[in-house]
């Protein structure tokens, strides 16, 4: 089975190609900066890597070349040729707890989830409805990030407001990454030779965007992100958890209207906000106070979420690092490790310099992974379990 994973985002679309079941990726396609003067396309496949510049301005456009690429580098002769267009989609909210297969319906309600990720869910939508044109008869399928987290229990979704604002308006925590923790999970419950369902992680995407999910015999039972990403971690350009009556000063006192409250809080906050730099790997190679306060407030916020889940999961058999910051900084995973010896952490220092796969000491009741997160493959998993 064939299967083409779309990752749509507001100026990039990313596909990837498998044969399931074995998990071979056939090819890895990524168009970015569409609708800029000059694009960047890349392509890999196996041993094989190319990159080249032209323009392409639209969503269409974009998915039109990757098809045209799949053909040109003997992939498959075209999307209509699949065995199936498996989908990224943002926000599920309670309506979709798994994968689903797309129908009229499945479209109308992905639309009417946009108000609660406006930058995700229109343009994943806009995906869908450009290869349903392009493969009518292919079966296409809808994963979303927000499904792993379904299984959390009430008192750990709802916020203690009106209980009619979650009635009435679904206001409760959503979370997100699900894939991402999925992904994760499967891979460290491998490297243990056991079941997911027999063990409980702490499992930290740690990027520009991060979250940290509890889970307990290989379900979610807590996440950081809420309503909406914003919720959480100190993230590039976001500002994670605050006191919500920062904002109401913000339009009070200051003046601000909602979008420019809702503007600092997303895109001006967080480690930006703090001194100057978003990208943590530009920030360490800096030596002044803002930035060494940005990377301690960082990492101390970590550290809060992974002592609230140990005390929340009672029992932990494994914390597994994940995405840019999580995989390639071995620095701040030492300090996000640092003195938790005494909950039956002891990091092996040797094999986190060198972002080994198991980062633990053999004397550590706990073990500590670092896994390559690679959410395009679950979606294609998850698809491909759906069709069987």
């Amino acid at each position: 089975m064939k299967i083409a994973v779309i990752n749509s985002g507001s100026s990039s679309i990313k596909c990837k190609v498998f044969l399931m079941p074995s998990e071979e990726m056939l090819a890895h396609i990524v168009v970015e900066k569409i609708g800029e003067e000059s694009s960047l396309i890349t392509f890999v496949q196996k041993e094989k890597t190319f990159t080249q510049k032209e323009v392409i301005a639209t969503h269409h456009e974009a998915l039109k070349k990757i098809n045209n690429m799949l053909n040109e580098q003997d992939i498959v002769a075209n999307f209509a040729s699949l065995d199936a267009m498996a989908h990224r989609v943002v926000h599920g909210a309670e309506h979709f707890k798994k994968a689903v297969v797309i129908n009229d319906a499945v479209l109308q309600m992905i639309e009417e989830l946009i108000p609660l990720a406006p930058l995700h869910n229109e343009v994943n939508l806009e995906g869908i409805r450009i290869s349903q044109k392009k493969a009518p008869n292919v079966a296409q399928v809808a994963v979303f990030d927000t499904a792993f987290h379904e299984t959390m229990p009430k008192e750990a979704y709802l916020y203690a407001l009106p209980y009619e604002l979650y009635e009435g308006h679904k206001i409760r925590k959503y979370g997100f990454h699900g894939t991402s923790h999925a992904f994760v999970m499967r891979e460290a419950a491998k490297a243990m030779q056991k079941d997911a369902k027999e063990l409980n992680m702490i499992t930290l995407h740690l990027g520009n965007g991060s979250s940290i999910c509890a889970i307990e015999n290989g379900k979610s039972i807590d996440t950081s992100m809420g309503f909406t990403p914003l919720e959480g971690l100190i993230m590039g350009s976001r500002c994670g958890d605050i006191d919500p009556a920062v904002v109401l000063y913000l339009q009070r006192e200051i003046g601000l209207s909602v979008d420019e409250a809702d503007d600092i809080l997303n895109k001006y906050s967080g480690l930006l906000g703090i001194c100057g730099q978003k990208d943590v790997r530009e920030i360490q190679k800096r030596d002044d106070e803002l930035s060494r306060l940005a990377l301690s407030m960082l990492t101390r916020r970590i550290k809060k979420y992974i002592g609230s889940y140990m005390a929340l999961l009672g029992r932990v058999d494994a914390l597994v690092f994940t995405a840019g910051i999580g995989e390639h900084s071995s620095s701040l995973r030492a300090e996000i490790l640092q003195n938790l010896e005494l909950f039956g952490i002891v990091l092996d220092t040797k094999a986190n310099l060198q972002n080994a796969t198991l980062i633990s000491s053999a004397s550590s009741r706990i073990k500590v992974f670092v896994i390559k997160t690679d959410e395009e493959l679950e979606i294609a998993r998850e698809c491909a379990e759906l069709l069987r």
